[in-house]
């Protein structure tokens, strides 16, 4: 089974060149995981013809590392993921304190690929006031 045809193919992210001095492409399932960063580092508004587009997680820059904010930006990245990356299914997200940032939290993702179960996971860094 070809996952690239199945899940698409896009530009990388953050953008690449190759040796031979060309743009890389990605593809399949590093495909899907470069979207679910891009729609999450991307404010609402920041698009200009898609203003909605975007997981917004930058809203929560200056709030505190609580339990409470930690909750509703697992909200805020489940609803982005669900409207704007129709190639996954998301089982579960939840955002920790990191342990090592009292600033930072951590958001765990975990997903199904619809075109092909495969059950993945990703992490992804957030900044918060503290």
């Amino acid at each position: 089974m070809d996952t690239g045809k199945l899940l698409g193919r896009g530009i990388s992210f953050p953008p690449r060149v190759g040796p031979d001095g060309r743009i890389q492409w990605s593809e399949g399932e590093r495909n899907v995981r470069e979207s679910i960063q891009v729609i999450l580092g991307t404010q609402q508004r920041e698009r200009i013809l898609l203003p909605e587009f975007g997981g917004n997680l930058a809203q929560s820059l200056f709030e505190p590392n609580t339990v409470t904010t930690r909750h509703q930006l697992a909200e805020r990245i489940s609803r982005a993921l669900a409207r704007w990356e129709p190639r996954i299914a998301v089982d579960s997200v939840t955002v920790e304190q990191d342990p090592a940032d009292a600033r930072s939290a951590i958001a765990t993702i975990t997903y199904k690929l619809v075109a092909t179960g495969a059950k993945e996971r990703i992490n992804l860094g957030v900044t918060l006031a503290g």
